[in-house]
């Protein structure tokens, strides 16, 4: 794959899904290019990137997005940020939820990986409502990478993966099998997994009544435009006051002035 080539395939991804790959990635991109060229038979660059181009059902860009956005993640990443969720923000939903004689909160974990952020935020709601019976909850966790889902869903993980849950809520909310760790059950029926593109403007205007909304380090792999775009759907996604948790590194005031910034005691939060 040229440096051409590179350009031609970075600037068509970035129209299919805003997710927009540097030059210094083009290392990167090829050799997940070149692994899809072999298990499809193509021998040269050209070929491919034409029925890339023009495969009607999506299925490879699909197989293709999938080599390229896969990223390690693990249960309770960014601990202060989740401190600040269940200790400050999550409080002031409850009240503002009895003011309003509401039942329903709605979570929405975006950019989901492999899952254990939305199963480390089912298990901070399992703590933290254990003894309020007036309030129901549900967390919806999408990705754009379908393979990455399918581990989500299956809820096995290594020990990797979970070395930051405290020992007691392993024994609670984990099951040791072998080497791994699967998640019970109850956990995951409170979480709905699916296949989501930020970009995409019709499925982005469905989801709408969400409390809170977590979409850590996402928006670094977008331009600007695509930032302000997708900052737009979820303020959108947002009831009145609900609140949006970014990465430590990013800055939802750089890309657009109509979230406000919440300073909490462990954790800066943007809300509607």
């Amino acid at each position: 794959m040229t440096a051409e080539e590179f350009i031609k395939l970075r600037d068509f991804i970035y129209r299919k899904t805003g997710i927009y790959f540097e030059e210094q990635k083009m290392y990167y991109v090829k050799n997940r290019v070149e692994s899809r060229m072999e298990a499809t038979g193509y021998e040269n660059f050209r070929s491919y990137f034409t029925w890339l181009r023009f495969d009607v059902t999506g299925r490879e860009l699909q197989q293709l997005l999938n080599a390229l956005t896969i990223n390690e993640t693990y249960f309770f990443r960014e601990y202060y940020q989740l401190k600040c969720f269940a200790e400050e923000v999550l409080p002031e939903i409850l009240e503002r939820k009895r003011k309003e004689n509401s039942r329903k909160i709605r979570i929405w974990s975006a950019g989901c990986s492999t899952g254990e952020e939305p199963y480390t935020l089912a298990i901070i709601m399992k703590e933290m409502l254990e003894d309020v019976d007036d309030i129901d909850w549900e967390i919806y966790a999408t990705d754009i990478n379908t393979e990455v889902l399918q581990k989500a869903e299956r809820g096995l993980y290594s020990q990797r993966a979970v070395r930051l849950v405290p020992e007691e809520y392993k024994k609670r909310y984990l099951y040791k099998k072998g080497d791994f760790y699967e998640v019970i059950p109850d956990l995951k029926e409170k979480i709905i997994f699916f296949q989501l593109n930020l970009m995409d403007a019709v499925e982005m205007r469905k989801m709408r009544n969400f409390d809170v909304i977590f979409c850590r380090n996402v928006l670094i792999y977008f331009d600007d435009a695509s930032r302000r775009q997708v900052a737009i759907y979820f303020y959108e996604a947002l009831v009145e006051g609900g609140y949006i948790f970014l990465g430590h590194s990013e800055s939802m005031s750089r890309i657009t002035p109509i979230f406000k910034l919440r300073k909490f005691k462990n954790a800066f939060v943007y809300q509607k």
